[in-house]
């Protein structure tokens, strides 16, 4: 049970990691922001995880697992009030980034947390509950997004951070009803207390054994304490090596812009509006839990060189058909919707089988004892460091490799292309001039229903389609030009205009 409540620090990593995924499509129409500060937004909160993940070693052995544990859950839920209540997009940034902190906190000090008030012959299962409950903490997101998302609502995103301060409230009540670690309690000198924290864990013919193990251990850590100028010892290079290009390949094959941007990759693939793109997004979650689940049961039975093989070859050839589905979207339709869909889950379902939860393994294995401690935490920066970039640079990299937009003619006034260098209007001034037309149409109307529509004219490079016109209310027009820095433009059978 005390493993079981300190995992739910594993349960609000995966929240706070996967909650601004919905929220993203909202916030930035409420803002109106472009993609470029979108990625800000995200990335602030992996910059407060590599802080949080640096400052929590010395601090963990200095005052305890247990506080620094509670203290995270206080962090998690002044960072989830402060997001929803943002007045303006710097003041996310700011509570995203305060956030993060929680996020390397509880990234390092949960696991260690369970590792040490676990019995030791159910460890293992233990810990890997950690890595179990991220994924249903992203699940849980996913679907708390899906419930509060309304097209008619562009505040719902503040509901969807929110939330995440009733998972914290569990945490912190829940760690003051549980123990310290034995483990710290007797490198601070408090022997007697840790036995008896042992014998409330442990089982009762192995509390003995396992008091006099720890005990020469912590001698034995005492006497060769690693540094992390030892990791740069010839011997420990190619340890060094696997487990910074581990964590390099585990983010840099692209699963965090996945679990980022997902609604906005199934906006981008034809999907209609923000709701239904999260209900797809919910997909993503199932599946990682699902298939995280198979690799905790088969790692042992098949290896980590087989899952590895198997799961880096189905991300590549997933990846492959994925972007050849974006490639022909327009000529495959609505199927093609249904198809980059499929595509994603099995993307997702190759790598939580395979790289996901066994980079973490092989991190842990790779390092003598002496010196695991200090390989592990340089692996946790790395993926924080790895995983800033990839989200920082993913609509950028979208960009570059897109079509660059349509020109805009709105109720006979041009707007250029927002992506073309020397236009007259550039993508963040669109939104404003949507609003201010909507504002001119429906002054001096006395009806009560108000006038939404706006006349635009789509012209598409390379002339597949002929310059024509369709009526789309403006409030989606403005979410469109949001969109409009990805480049992606899509007009299905039915004239409608995805930019």
């Amino acid at each position: 049970m005390i493993a079981i409540v300190a995992a739910m620090g594993g349960l609000l990593f995966g929240f706070d990691t996967g909650v601004i995924s919905g929220a993203i499509p909202f916030f930035q129409k409420d803002f109106g922001i472009d993609d470029s500060m979108v990625e800000v937004v995200t990335s602030s909160g992996l910059l407060g995880a590599i802080l949080g993940a640096l400052c929590c070693g010395k601090l963990t052995d200095r005052i305890g697992r247990r506080k620094v544990i509670l203290t995270s859950a206080v962090i998690f839920a002044i960072g989830a009030l402060w997001s929803g209540w943002a007045p303006d997009i710097y003041h996310l940034i700011a509570a995203r980034l305060f956030l993060g902190v929680a996020i390397g906190i509880s990234s390092f000090a949960v696991p260690l947390y369970i590792a040490e008030v676990s019995p030791a012959k159910s460890r293992g299962m233990f810990v890997a509950m950690f890595q179990l409950m991220i994924t249903i903490g992203l699940l849980v997101s996913y679907l708390s997004d899906l419930y509060f998302a309304d097209e008619a609502s562009v505040s719902c995103w503040r509901p969807m951070f929110y939330v995440g301060v009733i998972p914290a409230i569990i945490l912190f009540v829940g760690m003051l009803l549980v123990p310290p670690s034995p483990r710290w309690l007797m490198s601070v000198g408090r022997e007697e207390e840790s036995l008896s924290v042992l014998k409330m864990v442990e089982h009762p013919d192995l509390v003995n054994a396992s008091f006099e193990q720890m005990r020469n251990e912590m001698r034995k850590n005492d006497e060769r304490q690693g540094r992390f100028k030892d990791l740069a010892q010839p011997w420990l290079r190619n340890a060094l090596v696997i487990a910074i290009g581990i964590m390099f390949f585990q983010q840099f094959v692209g699963i965090n812009t996945v679990i980022y941007y997902s609604p906005k990759i199934f906006l981008m693939a034809g999907f209609d509006g923000a709701v239904s793109a999260i209900g797809a997004s919910v997909g993503v979650g199932v599946v990682n839990l699902l298939f995280t689940l198979l690799s905790v049961y088969f790692v042992d039975r098949l290896g980590r060189r087989k899952l590895y093989f198997l799961g880096l070859s189905g991300i590549v050839i997933s990846l492959l058909l994925l972007a050849t589905s974006f490639i022909f979207a327009v000529r495959l339709g609505d199927s093609g919707k249904w198809l980059s869909i499929v595509l994603i889950f099995l993307y997702v379902g190759f790598f939580a089988i395979s790289i996901g939860p066994l980079g973490w393994l092989i991190v842990s294995e790779v390092f003598p004892q002496k010196l695991r401690g200090l390989g592990s935490s340089l692996g946790s920066l790395s993926v924080w460091f790895f995983n800033a970039i990839v989200s920082f640079t993913f609509f950028k990299i979208l960009k570059v490799f897109s079509i660059p937009g349509t020109d805009l003619t709105i109720n006979g006034e041009s707007q250029g292309n927002p992506l073309r260098e020397g236009s007259q209007t550039a993508a963040g001034e669109l939104p404003r001039r949507l609003s201010a037309l909507e504002k001119r149409r429906n002054h001096g109307n006395r009806s009560s229903e108000r006038v939404q529509n706006a006349a635009v004219y789509i012209s598409l490079p390379g002339g597949d389609l002929p310059k024509s016109q369709i009526i789309v209310s403006t409030a989606f027009l403005q979410e469109c030009v949001l969109c409009c820095n990805s480049g992606i433009v899509l007009i299905n059978a039915v004239g409608k205009v995805t930019l």
